[in-house]
């Protein structure tokens, strides 16, 4: 089996029988394209049968001195294990050559949030009766509402409304994984107020709940424009994007509850390690009240 033959026919085993995401494939495809291209590098003219441990390190290398960070090159790292392991499994190599190569440390970067204020002044904007304000605005409250992922709101299709009148909605998630998370009465307020007028912009077949211009399912792009022109009317930072009203959404429940499980539920995180990125948060904010607060912590 050629080199590109056993790319692409783990890519369709990917896609067809393990079900992942384009999105995942089309980041494995890139990620084992860059692999393909560093072997053609090399001074000896080998291939997949014939690699080993320092040929992977040295690719790595190669990567983080060209500048990609610890996260990318954890990533791709991740892409050619899974890749050499269905090699393995076929008899096609030895030993997985990207077995025990770890990516270089990243620091740890803290997700950007909006504050409580912020994120009340960025969804109480007065709209119009236009259809796709409406759309709008129901994406942006179910998003703070309910902390979902961008590609799982871009999924969600109108079978999901009769759960919203008990509070709730079933979403799929990564690993397609599905979870039943809370909808707030302002989002399910919203949200039936776009039910109203969706007929007016979707194609008459259309499943999904959120739509685009021509009546398709909306793209995940037209949601991050849309959000990112809403906050530049609304005077806020630049880059506010979808995943940074899930940070808020994770953020602002955690100091309001303190229960950490629930919101692992709520984000739908395999781990509780993910979701502990956000006791950091909190503390940095307790951090702020006590530097403000204490009296031995003022500065003179």
């Amino acid at each position: 089996m050629t080199q590109t033959a056993a790319v692409e026919r783990y890519l369709d085993e990917l896609a067809r029988q393990r079900r992942q995401s384009p999105h995942t494939v089309s980041n494995y495809r890139r990620d084992l394209r860059a692999l393909d291209r560093l072997i053609g590098e090399l001074p000896e003219k080998i291939g997949y049968e014939r690699l080993q441990t320092h040929h992977i390190r040295r690719f790595i290398v190669q990567l983080h001195a060209a500048g990609l960070g610890g996260r990318s090159l954890a990533r791709m790292l991740s892409a050619w294990r899974g890749f050499f392991r269905w090699l393995g499994m076929r008899g096609e190599i030895g030993a997985n050559p990207a077995d025990g190569v770890k990516a270089p440390k990243r620091p740890r970067h803290l997700p950007k949030v909006l504050s409580p204020d912020q994120a009340v002044h960025l969804l109480e904007r007065d709209i119009g009766e236009e259809a796709l304000e409406l759309r709008d605005q129901a994406m942006f409250e179910l998003f703070y509402s309910s902390g979902l992922r961008l590609a799982e709101l871009a999924s969600l299709d109108i079978s999901c409304l009769p759960d919203l009148t008990d509070g709730e909605i079933r979403v799929l998630g990564k690993r397609n994984k599905t979870r039943i998370v809370p909808v707030g009465n302002k989002a399910r307020e919203a949200i039936r107020r776009w039910v109203e007028r969706r007929a007016e912009v979707a194609r008459t077949e259309e499943t999904a709940l959120f739509v685009g211009q021509r009546g398709a399912r909306i793209h995940p792009r037209v949601v991050e424009e849309q959000l990112k022109k809403r906050a530049l009317a609304q005077g806020l930072p630049i880059g506010v994007h979808p995943h940074m009203l899930r940070h808020s959404f994770a953020s602002h429940l955690l100091q309001s509850s303190g229960d950490l499980r629930a919101v692992q539920e709520m984000l739908g995180h395999a781990s509780i390690a993910s979701t502990q990125i956000y006791t950091h948060l909190d503390f940095q904010h307790l951090a702020q009240v006590y530097d403000t607060a204490h009296p031995r912590a003022k500065r003179k």
